[in-house]
């Protein structure tokens, strides 16, 4: 039997038997960021570091560092990312990597004894301050997160995006709720998102989810408004409703099938996340439980297989930083 994990914030307990819905958790964290509001980091502190990550955590480094003049390199590529920097490496422009994982386990070890070996300075930005990495990591940044299933990391990253934009989380929640979803919402087979430019580093965020949550299923497409124009909207679909974040939406997708959706001006990345997560969780309600009827057997068997013999099964609801 899994035992149960108590999320703080609302007194619900979630199982392997009861796993909630993306939206759910994403309301869930931000009331959890509302009572524990996450630190402040000051970017400034870094001069053009490494920036490494595996998954979505390098598409969080993406959007918390990109004004750094970082180079980012993920799971598959930071050897050869750092090897291609490498005279910059030696000319002194490069001492810094930034590890970014929640769990500070799987890649994200290997990824700091490499770095070391390579004579830089390691910091780990993570939810687990006992983790494999934080032994070894020269400075360690711990964020508060809560209990959620595996893979979905919406605490996790959210809490870490929020400190760098410094956005209120209950202006996030408020947003949210005013959503109003369109009534045939749950009828269409596909969906897909077109945000601002400005935002565009979380449509990877989005196809993660969209791997996750429904697999060879795939049910959601996103783009950024640039993007979008290069031939991505070819093919109109009455099956797909197109959601076009922060404006009006003339051209993408069948012309009955389109949602606008609304954002203040002083909207963040944090902000961003939060609302189409929340949209992603409401999809993935609308569909057969995919991802809840296989998690426990890859969480078991096929994800820590991967890592190799030895590597302990995964925890189906991963606990929080406070549990």
């Amino acid at each position: 039997m899994i035992e149960q994990v108590m999320i703080k914030d609302n007194g619900m307990k979630i199982s392997a038997e009861n796993i909630p819905n993306l939206d759910q958790t994403v309301m869930q964290a931000l009331v959890f960021f509302i009572e524990n509001p996450p630190p402040r980091i000051d970017i400034s502190q870094f001069k053009s570091p490494f920036v490494f990550g595996s998954g979505n955590a390098i598409n969080a480094g993406l959007i918390i560092f990109s004004d750094t003049g970082a180079t980012f390199g993920d799971e598959s590529n930071y050897k050869s990312v750092f090897s291609s920097s490498n005279k910059k490496t030696q000319q002194g422009e490069l001492r810094d990597v930034i590890v970014i994982s929640a769990s500070g386990a799987k890649d994200a070890p290997s990824e700091i004894e490499f770095a070391k070996q390579n004579g830089l300075k390691t910091t780990l930005l993570t939810t687990k301050s006992e983790s494999d990495a934080a032994k070894i990591a020269d400075k360690v940044i711990t964020y508060k997160s809560i209990a959620e299933p595996y893979t979905y990391n919406t605490s996790t990253y959210m809490g870490m995006i929020l400190s760098a934009t410094g956005e209120n989380p209950a202006r996030i929640k408020q947003l949210i709720e005013g959503l109003k979803l369109p009534e045939n919402f749950a009828e269409h087979k596909y969906f897909a998102f077109v945000v601002p430019d400005e935002f565009m580093q979380i449509c990877p965020m989005l196809d993660i989810k969209d791997n996750e949550l429904f697999g060879p299923h795939s049910t959601i497409r996103a783009y950024s408004q640039g993007h979008a124009r290069h031939a991505k909207f070819v093919i109109r679909d009455e099956n797909e409703l197109v959601m076009t974040v922060g404006s009006k939406n003339e051209h993408f997708g069948d012309p009955n099938h389109r949602w606008d959706i609304d954002i203040p001006n002083d909207i963040k990345y944090g902000g961003i996340m939060a609302l189409t997560y929340y949209i992603v969780g409401k999809i993935q309600a609308s569909k057969p439980p995919y991802f809840k009827e296989n998690i426990a057997r890859y969480a078991k068997e096929d994800g820590p297989a991967a890592y190799g013999e030895g590597t302990k099964p995964f925890e189906v609801i991963v606990p929080g930083s406070e549990d």
